[in-house]
């Protein structure tokens, strides 16, 4: 089961505006944030100009934010260097996508941003 189209605008319209004031202008030509949906799960990224091809952008997962319909929580995944999902135990689900977006960003324990 997919997201509902509700929570679908609602998380869209939070990292639109998370991604876009992460980063300062001057760096876009270097680094992009983006995020895109699949099911229940929403996943951010980062896009980088590919080492000796800077004309394809490479893709680089940075989080992974999981909504159990059961429970009605966000849940907070994080890939290892081979981009399989782990979850984050830092923090509890929570209902508040916001809460989660928050430890990302914060990152405590460098595990998303490095």
């Amino acid at each position: 089961m997919a997201l509902s189209e509700l929570t679908k605008k609602q998380v869209d319209r939070i990292l639109t505006k998370y991604c876009s004031e992460r980063l300062p202008v001057y760096l876009h030509d270097q680094v992009r944030l983006g995020f895109k949906f699949r099911g229940n799960s929403v996943t951010l990224y980062e896009k980088r100009p590919g080492f000796g091809k800077p004309e394809i952008w490479v893709e680089i997962v940075v989080a992974q934010f999981r909504f159990n319909p059961g429970t009605k929580k966000w849940v907070l995944y994080y890939p290892d260097r081979n981009s399989k999902w782990h979850e984050y135990e830092m923090i509890e689900p929570s209902r508040n996508f916001e809460t989660l977006l928050k430890e990302v960003h914060e990152d405590p324990t460098c595990i998303f941003w490095g």
